[in-house]
C-alpha cells in the first residue's frame, strides 16, 4: 500500500479541515493519486474532500465501525490515503474511545499536528510536546503552525519547536480567504459554495507556498496491510432502493451504498427538491439525513414528491427516513422562524427549530422491529446530531432502543408505522 498521514489538531477551530482541502487539491495538482478519508461521523467534510481530490472520500470510524470495516475502506492501493481527523487529536466519544490518535494507531499512520499559533509563541512548545508524548506507541512526524502572524511570528515559533526536536512541515500565514462560512451543524454543504473550485485551488496555492509537500510525501508510509476483502456493514434496505439526494439530503455514508452494491442491491436516485419521485419498481425509499428545514416550503408544495413516498409505501415498498429524512416522514416540520410545512403524512410525528436543542452523541441502538437493515439480535452502532425536537406524536411502535456511548438507558427512539420507518439515528455499521 501506498501508506499516508493523519491530520489532526489539539482542538477543533485550529483549520485542520481547510489545511487538508489545500493539501489534497496541491497533490491532486502535482500529479499525485490520493485517497481523501474523515475521521468520524462527518457528513459535511468529506463533500469537500471529494471535489478537492475528484474522488469518493471515506468515512473511517473507530468508534462505531468495526476494525476490519475500517481497514477495508482504508485499503486504496497505490495511493495516498490522507485522513483528516476530528475535533481534538485524542477527542473521541463520550467513554473516551474513537479518538484520530486511535485511528492513527489502528492504521498505522504518523499523525500531522496542524497548531492555530494565533496567540502565543514560545509556548507551543509545551504544548507540541504533550501532545507527542501523552501516548508512547503514537507517532508524530512534524506539525504544521497555522494562523502566523508575521515572519518574526514564525522564527519564534520555529526556534521553540527546534528545542523539542519537533519538525516544521509548514507554516501558513493568517489569510482571511481561507475562511468558510458556517451554519448550525457545521459548515455549508460543498455543493452550495458559490465558487468552490476558485477557493480550492487559492487553498492549494497557498499550501504549495506554505507547506513542503516533498517532506510530506517522505513521511514513513508503511500501513497495516492485513484486510479484508468481503467486508459490509449494514444489510441493504431492498434488492432495488431509491435514494434521496440533492441540497435537502446530502448526508449518507458512501460506505452503505457501496456496502449495499456488494451484497447486489441496485441504487436508483432522485430529487424531492426537484419534485422527482422513486423508482416505481423499488422495494425501499431512503431518504437519508440533510437540511430538510431550509427548504420546508419547497418540499411542502411538492406533492408529486409526496405522493410518491404514499404510492411506494402502499404497493409494499419499505420507507425509511433517518435524521432529516425522519422528520419529511411526518406530518409537518416547523422551522426556525416558527413556521409550519405540511411534509409527507407517513408517520405520525412533527417536529419543530422553534426552540433548538443539540443532540449530540455516538449511539448502541437495538432493534425492536425485525427491519431488512436491522435484523434482531444486532446492536447497530449510530450517531446523532440534530437541532430539532419532537413537539407532537402519537403512539406507535418504537424502531430502537437506545444507549449512549457509554451505555447509559437513552429509551425508546424512532417509530415504525407498518412498512414506514424512521429514527434521528444515522447508522454507521453492525456489532
Amino acid at each position: 500500500m501506498a501508506g499516508g498521514f493523519v491530520i489532526a489538531a489539539p482542538h477543533s477551530g485550529s483549520g485542520k479541515t481547510t489545511i487538508t482541502l489545500g493539501l489534497l487539491r496541491a497533490l491532486r495538482r502535482a500529479g499525485h493519486a490520493v485517497q481523501s478519508a474523515k475521521a468520524g461521523p462527518d457528513f459535511i467534510d468529506p463533500a469537500f474532500h471529494s471535489a478537492a481530490t475528484g474522488g469518493t472520500c471515506v468515512n473511517l470510524d473507530p468508534w462505531a465501525m468495526r476494525e476490519d470495516l475500517i481497514l477495508h475502506l482504508a485499503a486504496e492501493r497505490d495511493k495516498l490515503l490522507v485522513v483528516e481527523g476530528m475535533m481534538g487529536l485524542f477527542d473521541g466519544g463520550a467513554d473516551g474511545r474513537g479518538s484520530a490518535a486511535d485511528l492513527a494507531q489502528m492504521l498505522g499512520l504518523p499523525v500531522v499536528l496542524v497548531v492555530d499559533a494565533a496567540r502565543q509563541s514560545h509556548s507551543i512548545a509545551a504544548l507540541v510536546a504533550g501532545f507527542r508524548d501523552h501516548r508512547d506507541n503514537l507517532k508524530m512526524a512534524g506539525v504544521i503552525l497555522n494562523k502566523v502572524g508575521s515572519s518574526r511570528h514564525e522564527m519564534m515559533l520555529r526556534e521553540a519547536l527546534a528545542n523539542i526536536d519537533m519538525p516544521v512541515l509548514g507554516c501558513v500565514l493568517r489569510d482571511d480567504r481561507l475562511q468558510q462560512k458556517s451554519r448550525h451543524l457545521g459548515l455549508v454543504q460543498a455543493r452550495e459554495h458559490s465558487d468552490l473550485e476558485g477557493f480550492l485551488d487559492g487553498a492549494a496555492d497557498v499550501m504549495n507556498d506554505s507547506v513542503d509537500l516533498h517532506a510530506l510525501l517522505q513521511l514513513p508510509r508503511s500501513m497495516r496491510g492485513e484486510v479484508s476483502t468481503d467486508v459490509s456493514s449494514l444489510p441493504p434496505l431492498g434488492q432495488r432502493i431509491s435514494v434521496a439526494r440533492d441540497d435537502a439530503f446530502a448526508f449518507l455514508y458512501p460506505h452503505l451504498l457501496a456496502g449495499w452494491r456488494s451484497l447486489g442491491a441496485e441504487i436508483h436516485f432522485f430529487s424531492p427538491l426537484n419534485n422527482e419521485v422513486p423508482q416505481a419498481d423499488c422495494d425501499a425509499v431512503y431518504l437519508p439525513g440533510g437540511y430538510p428545514e431550509l427548504h420546508g416550503a419547497k418540499l411542502a408544495e411538492n406533492h408529486e414528491f409526496k405522493d410518491g413516498l404514499k404510492l411506494a409505501a402502499g404497493r409494499g415498498a419499505l420507507v425509511y427516513g433517518e435524521c432529516g429524512g425522519y422528520m419529511v416522514l411526518g406530518e409537518a416540520l416547523i422551522d426556525a422562524d416558527g413556521q409550519g410545512h405540511q411534509m409527507a403524512k407517513l408517520l405520525p410525528l412533527i417536529t419543530s427549530f422553534g426552540k433548538p436543542k443539540l443532540h449530540l452523541g455516538y449511539r448502541r441502538a437495538t432493534p425492536l422491529q425485525a427491519l431488512p437493515f436491522a435484523p434482531m439480535g444486532k446492536v447497530l452502532m449510530a450517531h446523532e446530531f440534530h437541532y430539532s425536537t419532537i413537539v407532537r406524536q402519537a403512539d406507535s411502535l418504537a424502531l430502537f432502543s437506545a444507549q449512549d456511548a457509554r451505555g447509559e438507558d437513552l429509551g425508546p427512539c424512532g417509530m415504525v408505522s407498518g412498512n414506514v420507518a424512521g429514527s434521528y439515528l444515522h447508522l454507521i455499521d453492525q456489532t
